[in-house]
């Protein structure tokens, strides 16, 4: 029984171990998963679901069945698919799996897609299982699979327009298959998304239609009159008929039928002074309407009548333009700038300004008288008469320029130059003392200049029996001449006149004279040079061309005299075009007159048929020079001095200007650098934009006048001198008076200082005599710029006989004060000196010293004395101050202390300093002590407190060395 049962448990016992022999090797994991190899998908973008063909399903032959009812199908899991894995990078998508067991799985997009970015992907998966045990040890994988995804697009983008707004130009009276294209475009990815199908015209009622490809044209002619600019709204539409985000406008200007004109021509060209040549029409071409042009012919007009006389020129006297043009000299000027030397055309109306050139006006009642001596009145032959006049049509009467007649008793003229019914006329009578016959006497010229209210210059050259005439550099011949006797012996004197004729019998005026005058000048000897008469007439400013070398041979170029107008000829419009691009505006002043130049091309064009050849209508603008920027000249030096009647007295005399220097500078205003500014801390000050800058410019001068302030000078013991070979070598002239002396003449600023430093002043006697002042004044451009009033005081020394003097302190001292300028105030015409009331004596004071120094050694021991015994007494008074006592030591013998001595030497070194120091302000404070305040005040108190201080601690005197 015992065994029995032992059998049957061993039976149990081997059953078990060989069902779990089977479930172990049921669980073994042979194989690998299987998938296809290629699988093609879609999906829709903004979506994540792809559909994918075949599906994604995993197999493995390890998976037991599935409706298997046995048990140990029952407990395993092998074979089961737990994953799929994609390779590739930045692969959007993901594979999950739906059942492991039949290893069914799906590819969906991890975000959503964007066809537009791309439209396509390629990628590749593979399946795992799930291994074997619950660790999943020894998974299989299955070969990797290729996966293509298509990206389907959907209409989400509208169409937009490439270009913001369109434009276009039509002319009128004309129907055009196109006028423009307009062009929108779709973002979307697919074809029938991103094409555009149709273009619609949104505003209604225009004559214009658009077609599917964007083209815009009318649908019947337009007009000018009408409408001048249509304003289109166009859309756009896409295959999805989805319409544009934004419509777009369409600007389509109509003009007018083509004319033919000069096209880019700015009317407004602006000419800044100093910077050369300016080109007038860098962008202009001629539209000719494609028009058949033979040739072309351009006259181009610069008005400058209304500036100065005619144009542009240097506004210096005419005497030094004679010069400056190199004209001998022996000139004489008749109608000069007012000044003190030259007065006689102070009552003459002038142009009120010194921009240009100073005119004068004469309205038909004024006339000016020459001051006699200023022409000679045996005027011999050769001579020259020249002159600037502007004269229009006037009564049928004469109108004298210029006369020379009796003074009293009778009317006869010794010479004359007038106009008579735009005729031009010289009258030349002979002297009594040559033979009596005929000569020819009256010199007519018919002048259409003479009466077109323009500017003119005129030079006669005298020399009997001719005279020749050039207007603005133009010879004339007189249409008639007309002979007479000469004139009958007189001793009557003559009288010069301009503007009219003086009649002495009448004594009055007659034949006055209507219109404007200018540089009247006389001079001795002809001129005949053409160059010197071009360059008296010669503008500063005009026209220039510099002609391309590849259109020079096409086009012919011509210059009228003063460079005012030229004309441009040719048959190539392009190289026409191009010479007319080169055409410049020059203005060669240093300070040109500023204003407005207008300008005028007058164009003629020849065509093939003569009957349908275009006009060009005139083109007008104008230049404007503008305003340059104004010198300021500044004279500096000494202008405070003092010196002994004798060098008053001398031969050479006293010099006034010794030091004088002159400067000229302009004001920029110059744009502050932004960055630097910065840098800088600029921020600091917000309201500063702008920077002033002062440059020192250099420039001619014409005149520089020394006159007398105060008393005129007295010719009999006192004048003014300067150098004539200086003057001379430097090619000025000197005119001087009671009132002072001028010199004139064009040179540079430091010709003009050279000789300003020899003016010397001299007095013969100077016994009455304490000071005398002058001023000095220099100009620009006949008076255009002036300089500062620069004036200088110059006081006499008067001393006594010499006298033996006992100290040196009491010699009479050379009194020069110079005035060392350490800069120079060029910011204005007055400047503002340091120094203007520098140490200088006043004769008062001057008298008093001279008599006081023979008072002064009668009392001077006795001043010692005082003096030793003040300072006796003070140091006692400092003793007894250290001890606190009082000592009355009036009748006391002095004693020495040797304790004292180290403090003795040290304090009477001190005190011989200051006491050189304050004996040599004695005398100066002695010698000038009227002056000593007003200087004192401007070097300042501190200084001259601590003086006063050390003058009342101290004594002046060293009487170390005296012996009682």
């Amino acid at each position: 029984m015992r065994f029995r049962g032992n059998t049957q448990f061993a039976s149990a016992v081997g059953v078990v171990l060989g069902l779990l022999c089977a479930v172990e090797a049921a669980k073994v994991n042979k194989h690998k998963p299987w998938i296809e190899t290629t699988y093609h998908g879609i999906v829709t973008e903004n979506d994540d679901k792809v559909l994918l063909d075949p599906p994604l399903i995993a197999l493995d032959k390890d998976a037991p069945l599935r409706y298997a009812e046995s048990f140990e199908v029952t407990l395993t899991e092998e074979g089961e698919i737990c994953g799929f894995r994609i390779h590739g990078q930045n692969v959007p998508f993901e594979a999950v799996v739906l059942d492991k067991s039949t290893g069914e799985g799906v590819i969906r997009a991890k975000d959503k897609l964007d066809c537009e970015l791309q439209k396509e992907h390629t990628f590749t998966i593979q399946a795992y299982d799930c291994g074997e045990g619950p660790d999943g040890a020894n998974m299989k994988k299955s070969h990797k699979a290729t996966v293509h995804i298509q990206v389907n697009d959907i209409n989400e983008y509208s169409p937009v327009f490439k270009e913001k707004s369109y434009k276009a130009t039509v002319i009128e009276g004309k129907k055009y298959d196109s006028i423009l294209k307009v062009e929108a475009v779709d973002a979307d990815c697919s074809f029938q998304f991103s094409q555009i199908c149709n273009y619609e015209i949104v505003t209604p009622d225009v004559p214009f239609t658009v077609d599917k490809d964007g083209f815009i044209k009318n649908t019947e002619k337009l007009s000018y009159g009408k409408e001048r600019m249509y304003k289109l709204t166009v859309t756009a539409y896409d295959c999805g008929k989805n319409r544009a985000s934004e419509d777009v406008l369409v600007k389509i200007s109509v003009k007018p039928t083509c004319k033919p004109s000069w096209q880019g021509f700015n009317k407004r060209i602006e000419y800044e002074p100093g910077t050369g040549s300016l080109a007038l029409f860098p962008s202009m071409h001629l539209e000719t309407c494609d028009e058949p042009i033979t040739s072309i012919r351009a006259d181009i007009d610069l008005e400058t009548n209304h500036i100065g006389k005619g144009c542009d020129r240097d506004t210096y006297s005419e005497k030094s333009l004679h010069k400056l043009c190199g004209a001998s000299s022996g000139t004489v000027e008749l109608l000069p700038a007012p000044s003190s030397s030259a007065n006689w055309t102070v009552g003459l109306p002038t142009d009120n300004g010194h921009d240009s050139d100073q005119v004068f006006e004469f309205n038909g009642t004024q006339a000016i008288k020459v001051p006699d001596g200023l022409v000679s009145t045996n005027l011999k032959e050769p001579f020259t008469i020249s002159v600037w006049m502007r004269h229009g049509p006037g009564a049928h009467e004469k109108e004298t320029i210029l006369c020379n007649s009796d003074k009293t008793e009778m009317n006869r003229h010794h010479y004359s130059l007038y106009v008579h019914n735009c005729r031009l006329i010289l009258l030349r009578r002979q002297d009594p003392s040559e033979a009596e016959n005929y000569k020819p006497a009256e010199f007519h010229w018919k002048l259409d200049q003479a009466c077109d209210k323009e500017w003119h210059h005129y030079v006669l050259n005298v020399e009997l029996p001719t005279v020749s005439l050039f207007v603005d550099g133009t010879t004339f011949e007189p249409f008639l001449v007309t002979e007479d006797y000469p004139l009958h012996t007189s001793k009557i004197e003559t009288q010069l006149t301009i503007g009219a004729c003086w009649q002495g019998g009448n004594a009055r005026m007659a034949q006055f004279f209507r219109g404007n005058l200018a540089g009247l000048m006389i001079r001795s000897g002809k001129l005949e040079n053409k160059k010197v008469i071009d360059c008296l007439y010669t503008c500063k400013e005009g026209l220039d061309v510099q002609l391309p070398a590849e259109v020079a041979s096409a086009v012919k170029v011509e210059f009228n005299p003063n460079q005012s107008s030229l004309t441009v000829e040719g048959d190539d419009i392009d190289a026409f075009d191009k010479v007319m691009q080169h055409i410049s505006y020059l203005n060669s002043r240093q300070f040109p007159t500023p204003g407005i130049r207008h300008l005028r091309i007058s164009t003629t064009v020849k065509c093939f048929n003569e009957e349908s050849c275009v006009t060009v209508p005139d083109a007008e603008g104008y230049v404007m020079v503008l305003q340059p920027e104004e010198p300021k000249i500044s004279l500096s030096g000494i202008d405070h001095f003092a010196r002994s009647a004798a060098e008053f007295e001398s031969q050479e005399g006293v010099t006034l200007f010794p030091e004088l220097r002159i400067v000229s500078t302009i004001t920029r205003e110059v744009e502050a650098d932004t960055e630097s500014e910065a840098a800088e801390g600029a921020d600091d000050d917000p309201t500063v934009q702008e920077t002033v800058v002062s440059e020192e410019i250099m420039h001619n001068l014409d005149t520089c006048e020394v006159s007398v302030v105060g008393d005129e000078l007295d010719g009999e013991h006192e004048g003014l001198e300067v150098d004539m070979s200086q003057l001379q070598q430097h090619g000025l002239e000197m005119s001087s008076s009671n009132l002072g002396l001028v010199i004139t003449g064009v040179n540079t600023m430091a010709n003009y200082e050279q000789v300003l430093h020899l003016i010397r002043y001299k007095n013969w006697h100077t016994e009455a005599l304490f000071d005398r002042k002058f001023k000095l004044v220099c100009s620009e451009l006949n008076g255009r710029y002036i300089s500062n009033d620069f004036k200088v005081e110059v006081n006499v020394i008067h001393t006594a006989s010499p006298v033996d003097h006992a100290n040196n302190a009491m010699v009479q001292p050379n009194f020069i004060n110079p005035v060392h300028h350490a800069s120079v105030d060029l910011s204005g015409h007055n400047l503002v000196n340091a120094h203007q009331a520098s140490v200088v004596p006043s004769a008062a004071t001057v008298v008093i010293v001279v008599c006081v120094s023979f008072l002064v050694f009668m009392i001077i021991l006795g001043v010692f004395r005082i003096r030793a015994a003040h300072q006796s007494t003070m140091r006692d008074q400092e003793s007894g101050k250290e001890n606190e006592m009082d000592w009355d030591d009036s009748a006391l013998t002095i004693t020495v202390n040797p304790m004292e001595t180290y403090e003795d030497q040290h304090s009477s070194g001190e005190e011989e300093e200051e006491e050189e120091e304050s004996e040599d302000g004695e005398e100066e404070d002695d010698i000038t002590s009227a002056e000593s305040e007003s200087s004192e005040d401007e070097e300042g108190a501190e200084p001259e407190d601590q003086q006063g201080a050390s003058r009342q601690q101290q004594l002046e005197w060293d009487d170390s060395t005296l012996t009682y």
